[in-house]
């Protein structure tokens, strides 16, 4: 996992993501900061090579107070409690199986823009 957007002062919200979601996380930081909201955005490809890395590094990129802590991934939430903690916020899809223009699954799912904002900002 690496540090892709770091915030400006004291974070709002520390956006976790995977693969193409990562792309989504920015959008979502990009978004938020518009609302002034300080954001840091993480991309973390494998929780196991992660847990690998020293304690400095991982304390360095998901290490004290980062704000709401959230996970952006299309698949099921299981597991990423270890990085949101109790109080986080998982998006993801708990289904499987669903067939239908992307856009059209991603409105659905609530994974677009709109819909995590609204999450997080409730």
């Amino acid at each position: 996992a690496y540090i892709i957007l770091k915030e400006n002062g004291k974070p709002d919200f520390c956006l976790i993501a995977t693969g193409s979601e990562v792309s989504l996380a920015l959008d979502v930081a990009s978004a938020l900061k518009k609302r002034d909201k300080s954001v840091r955005v993480v991309s973390m490809p494998c929780w196991e090579i992660f847990k690998e890395q020293s304690d400095e590094y991982k304390n360095e990129v998901l290490g004290g107070d980062l704000g709401k802590r959230v996970s952006i991934e299309a698949g099921v939430s299981m597991g990423w409690g270890q990085w949101i903690g109790p109080d986080g916020i998982a998006i993801s899809i708990e289904t499987f199986g669903e067939s239908a223009p992307m856009s059209d699954l991603q409105a659905e799912f609530g994974f677009n823009v709109d819909a995590i904002l609204n999450r997080l900002l409730a």
